[in-house]
């Protein structure tokens, strides 16, 4: 009768742990993305974990992390400031031509530095963003190295992209819409950066304002509004250099580091 009496009772307290567990996981699992943070500012909480508020603070281009996360768990070097270098260098000489400096109108130099640099480097950088776990510098970075290899291909012969088109008319619409798809593309990536930092967010949207202007150069055609975006696409690069070194430059190495500076935040849960 006791014998009875106590396996039924450590049955009960079987299911009722198993209960609790269940129970446990599901507020896990519902909690995950929230965040809060301490009253003093000081600490973060990512789900169900408690962390440093400063050690977490990555909302800067360096990492190309937009908002809180944790570091990763494998031990990787961080590829946003390679990225970051092959997409400013590119930026930066091809916006110099697109603005009309020193007379310089033939972009060809640009070509194997796009499909190399600019193309081939930074799109292996957005793939180990993937180890790092950091889907928004994978997207970024392996998208814009997509893009500059794409559009080398458009001036090399061996691609046939240019030749054809028998009417240039037709090929300077044709560039503008293409111009005018990564414009839309990079309005996606500044909105996921409005609560990062202004170096970070910065980055992004001077790119927007250049694919646009490029692209209404093309289609207008306007040579005004292709000078001026060749304009924001050096200021863009120097940005991208910026972010590039915070996140190259350290105590150890440097003694001139960089720190975010971040955006006004708006709402009760910004």
């Amino acid at each position: 009768m006791s014998n009875r009496h106590s396996d039924n009772t450590t049955s009960g307290e079987d299911d009722l742990e198993k209960q609790l567990t269940n129970d446990t996981d599901h507020i896990q699992q519902r909690d995950v993305h929230r965040i809060q943070t301490s009253e003093d500012g000081q600490f973060v909480w990512l789900g169900n974990k408690k962390f440093v508020k400063s050690e977490l603070f990555s909302a800067f281009g360096g990492t190309l992390n937009p908002g809180w996360t944790k570091p990763s768990e494998h031990k990787f070097a961080n590829p946003a400031p390679l990225g970051l270098s092959a997409f400013a260098l590119t930026t930066f000489c091809l916006s110099l031509i697109n603005a009309g400096a020193m007379g310089v109108k033939n972009d060809s130099v640009v070509v194997g530095l796009a499909m190399f640099y600019g193309g081939l480097i930074q799109l292996l950088a957005g793939m180990w963003e993937m180890s790092v776990e950091n889907t928004f510098g994978a997207l970024a970075l392996s998208s814009y190295g997509g893009f500059w290899m794409s559009f080398s291909a458009i001036s090399i012969p061996w691609f046939n992209v240019a030749a054809s088109y028998t009417d240039p008319v037709e090929l300077e619409n044709a560039v503008g819409f293409y111009l005018l798809g990564w414009a839309i593309f990079t309005f996606m990536l500044v909105l996921c950066t409005l609560k990062a930092t202004v170096a970070f967010c910065s980055l992004f949207v001077f790119l927007d304002i250049t694919f646009l202007l490029l692209s209404i150069g093309k289609l207008a055609p306007s040579h005004n509004c292709t000078v001026t975006g060749g304009v924001f696409g050096v200021i863009t690069a120097f940005i991208a250099w910026y972010n590039a070194y915070a996140g190259v430059a350290t105590k150890q190495n440097s003694y001139l580091t960089v720190t975010g500076l971040p955006l006004p935040k708006f709402g009760k849960n910004a």
